[in-house]
């Protein structure tokens, strides 16, 4: 049988949390959009997809060590970018290997998204592309436009509506601090009325986290951004999830959440501000800006 270390993935392999139980599988390396400021997690990789050969070759060594897989995710930035015919290619392929699989989940931009039409999107749930991981990261428009995004928060409103409407599942993201210094207020009620409009299965929530090779790092360098202070950020987390009324799992509980948290809303928001209450009571700033300059990576 051949090494599991002889399959394709190059760099490191990101998946949510969510996912720990899938078969990962990588379908095209790096990001297709290559131009949000705060991220660094592809670093200097060009967007390629994965070969033919290269999924064949992976897919077998697959089989040969988890022939019941029923769950496979897709590794890379966004491979909902790939068109339509390649993911139904894709998606086929992976059945020829691993018969059981009955679902497949990936990360996506908005604008792959947009790229589909309302029947391929139908077709693809069928086909059992079931979940999509989304980098909304804030629904605060001039966070957006700063940060090169790519999408507004009216093209994420439109865009998930549709995933709803084909019956794709999907998760969001939210992150703390990406509004900068005073800005946390404005983004938490933002983000929060966009995702109320919305029927996210999961919302994950992590921590502004600047490494040297993002470009957001020389901002802040040459004074072009203020980085919100550690206290902001949970103060921004706590009006939040107070804001939040649609039934969802949040999930605030990375390396980058200084105050880890996780719960059910609204079930758990009680709980949720009190323990978030708890740690603003006994804040310390200096502690938590030294935790996260400790992270040297997420």
């Amino acid at each position: 049988m051949e090494s599991l270390e002889k399959l394709h993935f190059t760099s490191t392999v990101w998946r949510p949390p969510y996912e720990a139980y899938s078969v990962l599988l990588q379908a095209t390396v790096g990001c297709s959009h290559r131009r949000c400021r705060f991220c660094s997690l592809y670093g200097d990789l060009r967007f390629r997809m994965a070969t033919a050969a290269e999924i064949d070759a992976d897919l077998r060594i697959i089989a040969g060590w988890q022939p019941r897989a029923r769950r496979v995710f897709l590794v890379g930035a966004n491979p909902f970018v790939l068109s339509y015919g390649r993911l139904v290619r894709l998606v086929d392929r992976i059945r020829d290997f691993l018969p059981r699989v009955r679902s497949v989940g990936m990360f996506a931009r908005v604008d792959d998204i947009a790229r589909k039409s309302d029947a391929e999107l139908r077709d693809l749930r069928a086909r059992g592309v079931t979940g999509l991981s989304i980098g909304t990261e804030t629904g605060d428009e001039a966070t957006l436009r700063f940060m090169d995004k790519g999408t507004t928060a009216e093209e994420t409103l439109r865009q998930c509506r549709r995933l709803e409407a084909a019956g794709i599942e999907y998760y969001v993201t939210y992150m703390t601090g990406l509004a900068g210094a005073g800005g946390g207020e404005r983004a938490a009620r933002a983000t929060a009325a966009l995702f109320n409009r919305l029927r996210p299965y999961v919302v994950s929530v992590v921590s502004l986290t600047l490494f040297p090779d993002a470009a957001l790092w020389r901002d802040v360098a040459e004074g072009r951004f203020c980085e919100a202070p550690e206290r902001e950020r949970l103060e921004e987390l706590r009006t939040f999830i107070d804001s939040l009324r649609i039934q969802t799992v949040l999930l605030a509980d990375t390396r980058s959440n200084a105050v880890p948290l996780s719960g059910r809303l609204p079930g758990d928001r009680a709980r949720l501000l009190r323990e978030l209450d708890e740690a603003l009571a006994g804040f310390d700033e200096p502690s938590y800006v030294a935790y996260r300059r400790s992270i040297d990576r997420l």
